[in-house]
């Protein structure tokens, strides 16, 4: 297993990354279309756990030297469930999931290249600045847009820095920890109990709900979920965290098309446009490395 924060991306890699995309955008789309919303994401979160057990029955155990980040890994997952939760109770799929989602790749990329010592090529670099501005620019073509909605553009932004410490933390995490998968099941498992307590406290009324009205998010949704992150936390050992974070936010595509053709949200020719510069910046990435 690859540990240079360095490594290149390989065509393997950068599948996996890609099906985690899309993957990542049903689960959003299920709490998004959820009514409850906050029920929805606790399915999903709950919904790790049959697969995570099931892992640790076969995978070996992460090293006790990446506690510290599994702990840490845990708290920022929760905590960028929970204002997930709240930013989509303000704005659309296709306005919150933009913001939140672009703004991630950029501040895992500015902390790579100047705290973590990691050397990016011009055109990866390019590739992540493409993909952010492609991402961010869906945001700003609709009237009643997050960055319009002060309240939905803060929500989305500070989930935005939980998604780009969770990644930081669980990249370098599963890389001393010697076993993605064990590293994250076993934060799949911590952020379950945890956003499992934090409903109990604050909706314990809605719980009997994970085996009713969100039984599609906890079995649907919790297994997309586990399964993409996973692939994403096993490519944060194989390649440089900033290029995987950068490529797994082209899940704004399929979000996109998942929220005009299912969840009904209009779609325009700036859309588009702004889509063609997050595939674009994609291509960048794939290129830079061949």
């Amino acid at each position: 297993m690859p540990t240079s924060l360095t490594d290149p991306m390989s065509g393997t890699v950068f599948m996996a990354v890609i099906a985690a995309a899309l993957l990542h955008a049903v689960w959003n789309a299920l709490v998004k279309g959820g009514g409850d919303k906050r029920l929805a994401m606790c399915a999903v979160v709950v919904g790790h756990v049959p697969l995570a057990v099931i892992a640790l029955c076969i995978v070996p155990a992460p090293d006790p030297a990446s506690w510290p980040y599994l702990l840490g890994g845990i708290v920022l997952h929760a905590g960028y469930q929970i204002f997930l939760v709240r930013a989509y109770n303000s704005g659309d799929l296709t306005q919150v999931y933009p913001i939140a989602r672009g703004s991630a790749p950029l501040i895992v990329g500015l902390v790579s290249v100047t705290v973590l010592g990691v050397t990016l090529a011009p055109l990866e670099m390019l590739g992540i600045a493409a993909i952010a501005a492609g991402i961010l620019s869906i945001a700003l073509v609709r009237q009643k847009d997050g960055l319009r909605n002060p309240a939905a553009a803060r929500l989305a932004l500070v989930t935005g820095c939980f998604i780009a410490s969770y990644s930081l933390v669980d990249g370098l995490g599963a890389r001393v920890a010697g076993t993605s998968f064990g590293f994250y099941s076993w934060l799949a498992l911590g952020n379950a109990a945890i956003f499992l307590g934090y409903m109990l406290r604050v909706a314990p009324q809605t719980i009997p709900g994970l085996w009713g009205s969100a039984r599609v998010a906890f079995v649907v949704g919790g297994s997309a979920s586990y399964a993409a992150y996973a692939m994403v936390v096993w490519a944060f050992t194989q390649a440089p965290i900033a290029m995987v974070t950068a490529l797994r936010e082209t899940s704004i595509v399929f979000a996109l098309l998942i929220g005009v053709v299912f969840l009904k949200e209009p779609m325009n020719l700036l859309k588009v446009v702004s889509t063609m510069t997050t595939l674009f910046g994609a291509l960048l990435l794939r290129l830079a490395r061949l």
